[in-house]
């Protein structure tokens, strides 16, 4: 996550070209989301904040679902990649979710 979130400032374009139209400036919306993956991968390694950051990194999944929709319904806007993966990237976001909820559980005694 932390690695992701830094690729939000290196790729900041592509990113922001996957935001759908509808929502307003994409840059922001990037650099914000990358803070809180930045944020995110940092406190799930603290077993401090542990759960509460991998509440937050879940919420994250759920925003993000609309540029990975507006990707699977726009291929043309995508050519590089392949559709295949346009569409895998959907259900591997509840993979993606499922994953942290089940690695940041705390167990009980």
């Amino acid at each position: 996550f932390i690695g992701a979130g830094i690729l939000h400032f290196v790729l900041l374009d592509f990113f922001a070209s996957i935001v759908p139209p509808y929502l307003t400036n994409p840059d922001a919306l990037v650099q914000v989301s990358g803070v809180f993956e930045i944020l995110g991968g940092i406190g799930i390694l603290v077993q401090r904040t542990r759960t509460w950051a991998a509440y937050g990194l879940i919420a994250l999944c759920i925003a993000v679902l609309p540029a990975n929709i507006h990707m699977a319904m726009n291929p043309d806007q995508f050519a590089e990649i392949p559709v295949v993966l346009l569409y895998l990237r959907l259900p591997l976001q509840a993979l993606i979710i499922w994953f942290i909820w089940r690695t940041t559980r705390v167990s009980a005694p």
